[in-house]
């Protein structure tokens, strides 16, 4: 290969000229470019974000001179090889390695390192001649670059390092991410591993695992995953907006380098978003956070307190009626009987959106024989459900309230509320909550005109908590996990996968009850997708 110093040209040579191994043209036009200089102010080297000259060598392509056969290599050609795809990792945040600015950053794609600008002063510029790399790629446009030399490359083998970076989809290619062929279309990553996109592992940076499980649950409810998937965004959207559709295309991607993901660029915004509540390195609450991220989401993405205002609204809002009345003592009660609703009396009534259903737990028994001492006490999932019934009461601050959903949304979160503080600490409620997979019917907990959707519902996504065994909450050794429905499921054949931080395994349907349960995600059925679905759960509940 032709040494450094015989490929850069002379001082008298402009940064735009062309390497001199290429073929020479005309006197006159290689003297009139000779002494043509660059019309911009070019990125000094102390750090400051500004952008350097790129914009004048944006349209210098590599477009083949007089005398120049299209099959004579080009200069470009001699750097490509240099490439390493196995150091590339486009996840973690766009800013130089030097100055740490956004602007205009460029990736070294022979060692990974992400430099500011490609000026004569820039750090990429810097770093191709005193490492000897020579081949770049912007962050932002994924247009390929040789430095110190300054001219554009266009190359068919760069496509896939471009589609790394920014991956992109269109609606033939999501239409089967929900349906059982999508388990027929492994994809491999550079080292012949196989992976299933979608179903692949997040790197736990330090505490986030708390994180992640939200993360992989809302991006694979359909509507959400589609919009995110399909997104290109050039407007006004907020980064938080971006980054999350960026990991959505990531965890997505079927052709990925390595068959894992880090969300350390979206984690680090959620940090300055949420002003430093919810952070890489402390352990929190995956339900506050899928609360804030819900919400926050909702806002940037335009929504207002109107109906499907936002994809999120429409996937995950429905509307639930209040009911309360004050207590009153009769002189009558003996003390042991539980306060019940007086139609006598006014009864206050409100109707409310809802993101999520919260579901208490019963109380675990104080004590137990020894011969139960080792038994964890279990409850259905209808028995916990009942507080939406619209008949069941609760005594909460003086005031009697029932509850009654008046309109299910296309997906119900629900909350299963396992954690609770008294006056020295906070407890963990063991109880296990039994439910089948598919078929569970909420028109018990309905309140609407018979046109209402159907309210047959299939779980698609289920978080659980693992921790040391005992009632008292212990963040600093909780392990979070997911388990999704695997493109769509139904039948005999349904998978399910385990995904715990970079550890992805499949699992079998009847051991995912047995975890203790946080949160889940029910996906409405279509409309007649199963007549006998009513029939069965009313057996199941026998």
């Amino acid at each position: 290969m032709t040494s450094r110093k015989q490929a850069i040209p002379n001082d008298s040579l402009s940064f735009d000229e062309r390497p001199a191994k290429r073929t020479k043209v005309d006197d006159e036009r290689e003297e009139s470019t000779s002494s043509a200089e660059p019309s911009h102010a070019m990125a000094d080297i102390t750090g400051a974000a500004r952008v350097s000259e790129d914009e004048d060598e944006e349209g210098l392509e590599d477009e083949v001179q007089p005398g120049q056969s299209k099959s004579e290599p080009r200069a470009s050609d001699l750097y490509l090889d240099t490439i390493n795809r196995a150091l590339l990792d486009f996840d973690f945040e766009k800013v130089c390695s030097v100055s740490m600015s956004n602007i205009n950053t460029y990736g070294c794609l022979v060692c990974g390192k992400y430099f500011q600008g490609r000026g004569r002063k820039s750090y990429a510029y810097a770093h191709s001649i005193h490492d000897d790399h020579h081949v770049f790629i912007n962050l932002e446009t994924t247009k390929v670059y040789v430095l110190p030399d300054g001219y554009l490359v266009s190359d068919p083998s760069l496509e896939d390092i471009s589609f790394v970076l920014n991956p992109s989809f269109t609606k033939v290619s999501i239409s089967t991410l929900s349906s059982p062929s999508h388990l027929l279309k492994p994809s491999y990553d550079l080292s012949s591993k196989p992976y299933l996109s979608g179903y692949i592992g997040l790197n736990n940076i330090k505490r986030n695992d708390h994180m992640n499980v939200i993360i992989h649950s809302l991006l694979h409810i359909p509507p959400l995953r589609d919009y995110l998937l399909l997104s290109s965004f050039r407007g006004k959207e907020t980064e938080l907006v971006k980054r999350f559709a960026a990991l959505a295309k990531k965890i997505w991607n079927p052709r990925l380098f390595k068959s894992q993901v880090s969300p350390h660029e979206f984690l680090q915004e959620v940090n300055r978003a949420s002003a430093g509540k919810f952070r890489l390195e402390q352990q929190g609450d995956p339900v506050e956070f899928l609360g804030w991220l819900l919400n926050r989401l909702h806002k940037d993405m335009g929504g207002t307190k109107r109906k499907n205002s936002s994809i999120i609204f429409s996937t995950f809002q429905g509307e639930l009626r209040v009911e309360t009345q004050q207590v009153v003592v009769r002189p009558d009660s003996t003390g042991s009987e539980k306060p019940q609703f007086d139609i006598d009396r006014d009864i206050k009534a409100t109707v409310s959106p809802f993101l999520f259903l919260a579901v208490d737990l019963p109380p675990p028994p104080l004590f137990q024989d020894t011969i139960e001492k080792n038994i964890i006490p279990q409850v259905s999932i209808h028995s916990v459900l009942a507080k939406y019934d619209g008949v069941t009461t609760q005594e909460s601050a003086g005031q009697l309230r029932r509850y009654k959903c008046q309109r299910l949304p296309q997906y119900i979160i629900l909350h299963y509320k396992r954690f609770t503080k008294n006056a020295f600490v906070e407890e963990k409620n063991p109880t296990i909550v039994t439910f089948p997979l598919r078929g569970v019917d909420f028109r018990e907990y309905l309140d609407a005109a018979p046109t209402h959707p159907p309210t047959v519902y299939d779980l698609i996504a289920n978080v659980t908590h693992e921790s040391v065994a005992g009632t008292t909450r212990d963040k600093e050794n909780t392990i979070w996990k997911v388990h999704l429905r695997a493109a769509g499921g139904g039948g005999e054949g349904e998978k399910w996968f385990q995904i715990q931080d970079l550890i992805v395994e499949e699992t079998r349907k009847e051991m995912i009850f047995l975890g203790e349960t946080v949160l889940q995600i029910w996906e409405r059925r279509a409309a007649n997708a199963d007549g006998n679905a009513s029939m069965k759960m009313v057996v199941d509940r026998r």
